[in-house]
């Protein structure tokens, strides 16, 4: 204490205080940035009809696992074209099994992580208020209706199975010159949803409640939309990446699944 009262000034000692704060909140600042930087983070790139699904599931998988999840969304096909040219992805949810199995078969994709997570549900989307008059899928070719959108058939499974849908009810060809295309069912909704098209077929899992109305296009009408995911070959956090798909296909994440509009898949 007489060291104290006898060397030291209150100024002097106040910039002693204010010296150790800093100091000490320097020390807190570095422990959080280590912090954060130690934390396990995983990106996935996932089609864009899993945007609100998997949305949840991430929120459910971190708060279960700490592993945080980044998601890259698209159209099946940019996002595999992007994996084959190296992009940075840890896991890969496709909106058909096609894609992953193509990658498969050039040892892109790590070897038994291949799996089928979910099967998905086509509909005819009519967005409100609306001024057409639609009670079943083939009044699409209904003269009030100008413009359909539909996700290309080339790029994005949904679009596939709605053109094999309309083709077996005999109707594409009366519709066709209708036909507005989407890159991918995140866009293709947007067409409806701004007035640019009437309706929008696309996923169920993209209507979001009271969002409109729909009209579910009968399964036997196309082929099965089974949706694959696999772990990319280049990853660097395998283990999470894992963990990540273990979730999907668990119990927790087959539920969340259900409760955005998916089947369950069926056994191949």
């Amino acid at each position: 204490m007489r060291f104290w009262s006898q060397a030291k000034t209150k100024s002097e000692l106040r910039r002693i205080f204010v010296a150790l704060a800093a100091s000490v909140s320097l020390l807190l600042v570095g422990c959080g940035q280590q912090s954060t930087q130690n934390v396990a983070e995983i990106t996935v790139a996932a089609a864009s009809n899993l945007t609100e699904a998997f949305a949840e599931l991430a929120k459910q998988f971190t708060a279960t696992t700490g592993i945080r999840v980044v998601y890259s969304f698209g159209s099946t096909a940019d996002l595999a074209r992007q994996i084959e040219n190296g992009g940075p992805f840890d896991v890969f949810a496709a909106a058909d099994v096609e894609h992953i199995d193509e990658l498969g078969g050039k040892g892109l994709v790590v070897l038994g992580s291949r799996a089928i997570y979910a099967r998905g549900r086509l509909v005819l989307w009519i967005p409100e208020p609306s001024a057409v008059n639609i009670n079943r899928i083939e009044d699409v070719t209904g003269a009030d209706v100008k413009t359909i959108a539909i996700a290309k058939p080339d790029l994005a499974p949904y679009g596939r199975a709605t053109v094999e849908a309309l083709k077996v009810l005999n109707v594409w060809s009366q519709i066709e010159s209708k036909v507005v295309y989407g890159t991918n069912v995140s866009i293709t909704k947007q067409y409806a949803a701004s007035g640019n098209a009437n309706v929008a077929f696309i996923p169920l899992a993209l209507v979001k409640n009271g969002e409109g109305r729909y009209i579910e296009v009968n399964d036997r009408l196309h082929n099965p939309i089974n949706q694959a995911l696999a772990i990319v070959k280049t990853s660097a956090r395998l283990p999470e990446a894992w963990r990540f798909v273990d979730y999907v296909l668990g119990d927790d994440g087959r539920a969340i699944l259900r409760q955005y509009g998916f089947n369950d898949p069926s056994s191949e």
